[in-house]
């Protein structure tokens, strides 16, 4: 254990200096190996459906690195001052927006264009008790295209990426928020009001809506203390159009294409649980339309989420319809069953210096094999714990690999 002079009263205080703090956590091999073999794999997918591979800074201005992207981001942020301009910067706590920028300001395409990504990001709070926050962010976004099919193509592409990775007994969650956006704003709701009944609407506290709505005309109020009960399976639509028949214009466009898209991926998946939650307004904030979340049993947040997220690129000078998905790798890696190589055996190489050993190694590592040479005081004894069940012996006047002796 280490020991730090406490400069108050000279005496030693013990510190635990491997300690790291709540919700941060190291990856030790072999799990991050098998985490670094998931993630090509992955990208690997997501280049096969055209998927651009983008890197996005760690710190960055807190302007940009927030914008569109409302107060739930803004308590994840790390927050720092940058010692060169003065100005405050954040550690990322999500790549979506960096992404949107590139989209935006920097690439400036027309027409649609898909960009994927992977790395950590930092949350000051963690999005539940028992989640990490040094999670490493894994998605998909794709910009520049307003209809239900980018939907259809982010989700479907969530959903084989929870094949590859093997994810067992996969649902997953449908609403969209231009449904309550468009009851709320016929309504004539105030933003607290507003925030209020959205707020009840998540806890699914009935009596709250109705209290909330009394104020409202009688056909509005009927149909906005509705979504609180419609939620369930496909039916759920079916009983939604229904209720929501005097319902202005933008409402029944919403449910139209929520029901559009439902529709492709019941036919496409036929295998996966789909659920409506018409009261469900995750990202409320940011979420411009369709919202969808994968979850498994026994899981208590969701595994991965999207939706879409339109002109969230008009702060960065071009507004650009856009839709996507993110999760986290070590979530992925954890829950599911990924087919992942194992890590070949290695071959270990004495302590020599002599040149045809050294020929020997290089040429065994261009033929993509691990070599691993002891060092200065090793004998073969180590060659187990460091991964090798081969080793290079000198016969007669050539190095050879031959196997290790047990």
């Amino acid at each position: 254990m280490a020991a730090a002079r406490n400069e108050g009263n000279g005496e030693m205080a013990t510190v635990d200096r491997w300690l790291l703090p709540d919700g941060i956590e190291e990856v030790l091999p072999p799990e991050a190996a098998r985490i670094e073999a998931a993630r090509r794999q992955v990208l690997d997918l997501f280049q096969r459906w055209g998927y651009e591979f983008v890197v996005t800074p760690h710190i960055e201005y807190l302007e940009s690195l927030l914008t569109g992207a409302g107060q739930d981001l803004d308590l994840r942020t790390f927050k720092v001052i940058d010692p060169q301009t003065g100005r405050q910067m954040g550690f990322r706590a999500d790549i979506t927006p960096q992404v949107a920028r590139i989209d935006a300001h920097t690439l400036r395409r027309e027409g649609p264009n898909r960009l994927c990504y992977a790395g950590s990001v930092l949350h000051a709070q963690p999005r539940a008790l028992t989640t990490s926050r040094s999670p490493i962010q894994l998605g998909a976004e794709l910009y520049g295209d307003a209809s239900p099919a980018s939907d259809v193509e982010v989700i479907s592409l969530l959903l084989e990426m929870l094949e590859l990775a093997a994810v067992p007994d996969v649902h997953i969650d449908l609403g969209h928020v231009g449904i309550y956006r468009g009851l709320a704003r016929a309504a004539g709701l105030s933003g607290e009001v507003e925030q209020q009944l959205f707020d009840a609407l998540q806890r699914k506290a009935v009596d709250e809506v109705a209290a909330l709505t009394e104020s409202v005309p009688a056909e509005l109020q009927k149909m906005l203390r509705a979504l609180a009960e419609l939620c369930g399976e496909r039916e759920v639509l079916d009983l939604a159009q229904a209720c929501l028949v005097e319902a202005p214009e933008d409402v029944h466009l919403a449910l139209d294409e929520l029901i559009a898209i439902a529709d492709t991926l019941e036919r496409r998946y036929p295998e996966v649980p789909l659920y409506f939650d018409l009261g469900e307004l995750r990202g409320y904030h940011y979420h411009t339309g369709v919202v969808f979340a994968a979850f498994v049993p026994g899981v208590g947040q969701s595994i991965a989420q999207g939706g879409r997220y339109d002109d969230i690129g008009a702060d960065f000078g071009r507004a650009r319809p856009a839709t996507g998905f993110s999760t986290d790798l070590k979530t992925l890696v954890t829950l599911g069953a990924m087919q992942l190589d194992e890590p070949e055996a290695g071959v270990w190489a004495p302590d020599n210096h002599d040149l045809y050993l050294w020929k020997a190694v290089r040429q065994l590592r261009g033929q993509n094999t691990r070599v691993v040479q002891a060092l200065p005081g090793q004998d073969v004894s180590a060659a187990h714990e460091a991964g090798c069940d081969r080793q290079l012996v000198l016969n007669d006047g050539r190095w050879q690999v031959v196997p290790l002796a047990v």
